[in-house]
């Protein structure tokens, strides 16, 4: 940090709240400088605290520590360690994770709809304005957590961890390595909080994940020990988790897994299928997303005539082979469905999940290089890459691959943008876009797009 950095940092100053921009903050800007303002709403006029503001800087970030003027979209945040308002004045920057929630759900959507158009104006040169739908209980009955009368909580059936010095459970601050203690976390399922983790001595411990499915079947506790800690103290924290909890430690360098207590894997439900993931192996955290992303996929493919028995398709990342159930329910024994995944483990899943399907191939390796070396003619590819997106290099292998229509359902408005202006670059467009509300009160969205080729 240089110095100039470091007589900025947490300084205050009043700015006027600009749009919002991707990533969770809205633009102001201050003697011409841009600031990216976090926990401000548009429109709004505001006090802020520098978090990075370096001289030399082209763009500086802050915090909201007092609002001057305010949006009529505000409402009080429902979680005190995420509130800044309420974590500056005791000196420290608010948890990340909750970063909308001093914004009413109802204007979240509707600043992740902007966000989203504007990625796609950006990158892809789109001129589009999509909705971004309640999902689930949410879309049903406004998701109001009984507890709090606030709405969208309790939908996390993943959650993650720190842990402070001390041996408290604690969450980041953002981007940043500062470690705050918390007593809740209004995000998660009630089988995550009613662990109470946070009543725990967790010294010894570098990192906490919690896997609660939404079914109801046994919840995993993963244990990230610091080196150097011995089995007596983690048998001391084993102990003080409940009967029928599941316990495994995983080696953070490696990311192998160690039995402790019970198995090593949750057992999940979605679209009709039973499936197994392990560990610390992907799976949709919000508890509607599943049947919320199959049912879009397959409405896609389906109504488009892409999705037929006898079809050949591929699930590509597939994971624990969520989508791949789903695809081979459709196609049938006389389709076929190749899904690829990268990750051994959640490969090892799949194999599990599927065995009963013999239309399924599961292979274990790069999208890129099984799509060169299993060519077919695929009448439709679906997916789900990382938030990073699938990239030039895959996206040119994709459309190689010659299929009638792809279903791309990405976490990230940016690199989704990003991989469709690839596609259009080789002749595909844009034929039907959704974007859902699986992130309640953070910036993050997730949409399911049908491409199709222009010839």
């Amino acid at each position: 940090m240089s110095h100039a950095t470091q007589t900025r940092t947490h300084a205050d100053l009043v700015v006027d709240v600009g749009p919002v921009a991707h990533g969770g903050h809205c633009v102001a800007r201050h003697e011409g400088r841009v600031v990216f303002v976090r926990h401000g709403i548009p429109g709004e006029k505001v006090r802020i605290r520098l978090t990075d503001a370096g001289e030399s800087s082209k763009f500086w970030r802050a915090d909201v520590v007092e609002v001057l003027e305010r949006s009529p979209d505000r409402v009080p945040h429902f979680w005190h360690a995420a509130d800044s308002l309420r974590s500056w004045p005791h000196g420290h920057p608010p948890v990340g994770g909750a970063e909308f929630g001093h914004v009413s759900l109802e204007r979240q959507r509707l600043l992740k709809s902007e966000v989203l158009a504007e990625q796609l104006k950006r990158l892809a040169g789109v001129e589009l304005v999509t909705e971004v739908e309640a999902v689930g209980s949410a879309a049903a009955r406004a998701g109001t957590a009984a507890h709090t009368g606030v709405p969208g909580l309790a939908w996390r059936t993943r959650a993650s961890f720190a842990v402070t010095a001390g041996g408290k459970l604690g969450m980041h601050a953002h981007r940043s390595d500062q470690v705050i203690p918390v007593q809740d976390m209004p995000l998660a399922a009630e089988g995550i909080t009613s662990l109470k983790l946070w009543d725990i001595d967790l010294q010894g411990i570098e990192r906490v994940e919690v896997a609660a499915p939404a079914n109801g079947s046994r919840r995993l506790v993963l244990l990230a020990p610091a080196p150097g800690t011995k089995a007596k103290r983690i048998s001391a924290i084993i102990a003080q988790l409940p009967d029928d909890i599941c316990v495994a430690s995983i080696d953070p360098v490696t990311g192998d897994l160690k039995q402790l207590k019970g198995r090593t894997w949750v057992q999940e439900s979605a679209a009709g299928h039973e499936f197994r993931v392990t560990g610390d192996g992907f799976w949709q955290i919000h508890r509607d997303a599943p049947e919320t992303l199959v049912g879009a996929v397959t409405g896609f493919l389906h109504d488009g005539g892409f999705l037929e028995a006898g079809a050949v398709v591929a699930d590509l990342y597939a994971g624990a082979g969520l989508f791949t159930a789903a695809l081979a329910d459709a196609v049938g024994t006389t389709g076929s469905v190749l899904s690829v995944e990268g990750a051994p483990g959640t490969s090892r899943d799949a194999r599990k999940n599927l065995h009963g399907a013999p239309q399924v191939e599961i292979v274990q390796g790069k999208v890129e290089r099984v799509l060169r070396h299993k060519p077919r003619n695929f009448d439709a590819l679906v997916l789900d890459p990382p938030r990073a997106g699938a990239g030039k290099a895959v996206v040119h292998q994709l459309v190689d691959a010659a299929p009638r229509a792809i279903a791309y359902v990405s976490c990230d408005p940016a690199s989704f943008a990003r991989d469709l202006g690839y596609f259009q670059d080789k002749g595909w467009a844009l034929q039907e876009l959704r974007a859902f509300d699986l992130y309640p009160h953070t910036h993050h969205l997730e949409t399911a797009a049908l491409l199709t080729s222009r010839g």
